[in-house]
């Protein structure tokens, strides 16, 4: 096995699993050692985590084991940091504490697991949440309204991976409000932004560039350099949705040029769970330039853009770099990269990745197409997620 199918499988770049490979076992993270060995069939015990660790890719038909399995896989999670919780933390900040970092291991899980497997877990998970924050006051229901909100920002983001839209967009209007009754701007920036993006996403480009604006708004003039680079990529993105290129261009530049003042080691601020790169802003110029038809934006970057995210975002962006190839005419690169892509959407029963898939497929009008062409389809046909 190569280390770019290693890395696809794990959700990293070459040049991480090359990293990890060289300098030895000091400095995995127990999730990346959990993923390697889950991948590759070798017991837990032999990299020296617990024999009793689920594996990511494990399957069930009975509900009830498939709640108890995620269930245990959120625990393995979430141990090596509920570990830092001070014994002495008292029992309500004890907790939210507790209550967010479930947040975080199921956060974590999405980038391994279905999120048909996931979603009842989430939406239990945040149920708890609420019923814990009814008969919470003062500073401690703010506290729950912002670990609230994370959830709910969750579930949105399954739903939308399921393809379930009209779910996904309440959610994220849950979150919303809840980062409001928090009294937290940084985090309704962060959950308006999140629902500016799906907006983009889904062709609502003037919603999404509201949406963006009211972000800004929120944040006033304490915006943190993340938060710029991340809302002005989401901007680019609104203004492909809307077919202006030039705008989109410059809103794509001045991302990168925040992205770019980022440290490299520092950790990204809460709510940011994951750090923002120019890596992820050639992401969205790949994304970009698929939804404006200039080739020249895709394929100058592809590599790139595919060192960023889990399986199922570079599907997506698989799905976009084949739009690309389309629109430069080469028509059996483009559909052998949605193959691939289309694979993964299988394997993880993503909506979001075969309606994408379906979508390239709709841009090509051939009366004969080649047989790369006539296998993507029988692989299509008869889909339904």
């Amino acid at each position: 096995m190569t280390q770019v199918q290693l890395g696809q499988a794990l959700g990293m770049s070459q040049s991480a699993v090359s990293r990890l490979e060289k300098r030895g076992t000091s400095t995995y993270s127990t999730d990346a050692l959990a993923a390697a060995a889950a991948h590759l069939e070798i017991p837990p015990s032999l990299v020296g985590l617990s024999g009793s660790r689920p594996q990511a890719q494990a399957r069930d038909d009975d509900d009830m084991h498939r709640r108890a399995l995620l269930g245990g896989a959120a625990a393995a999670a979430a141990s090596p940091v509920l570990a830092a919780i001070p014994s002495d933390s008292s029992t309500r900040t004890g907790q939210t504490a507790a209550l967010r970092l479930s947040t975080t291991a199921y956060r974590r899980l999405d980038g391994s697991t279905p999120s048909q497997d996931l979603e009842e877990a989430v939406q239990a998970h945040l149920r708890l949440i609420q019923a814990t924050a009814r008969t919470a006051t003062g500073e401690q229901r703010a506290r729950l309204a912002a670990v609230g909100s994370e959830a709910a920002s969750l579930a949105g983001w399954l739903a939308w991976d399921m393809g379930n839209h009209g779910s996904a967009r309440a959610r994220y209007g849950a979150a919303i409000n809840a980062a409001r009754t928090a009294g937290d701007p940084l985090l309704t920036a962060y959950q308006t932004g999140s629902l500016a993006q799906f907006e983009a996403h889904t062709g609502n480009g003037t919603q999404a560039l509201n949406l963006t604006r009211r972000a800004r708004h929120a944040l006033g003039q304490q915006c943190p350099p993340v938060a710029d680079a991340w809302l002005s990529s989401i901007e680019a993105l609104g203004h492909a949705a809307t077919g202006d290129p030039q705008a989109t261009d410059k809103a794509l530049t001045r991302s990168r040029s925040a992205a770019e003042t980022l440290p490299d080691q520092a950790p990204p601020p809460w709510p940011w769970v994951f750090s923002f790169t120019p890596e992820k802003v050639t992401a969205h110029r790949v994304t970009c330039g698929a939804w404006l038809g200039l080739p020249e934006w895709v394929l100058a970057d592809d590599l790139d853009a595919l060192a960023t995210g889990h399986a199922k975002q570079r599907a997506l962006l698989l799905l976009d770099i084949a739009a690309g190839h389309l629109a430069a005419g080469r028509v059996e690169g483009a559909f052998s990269l949605a193959t691939r892509a289309l694979q993964t959407g299988l394997h993880y029963r993503s909506g979001r990745i075969v309606e994408r898939a379906r979508a390239v497929r709709r841009s090509l009008a051939l009366s004969s197409p080649p047989k790369v062409v006539r296998d993507f389809d029988e692989r299509l046909h008869g889909v339904y997620l």
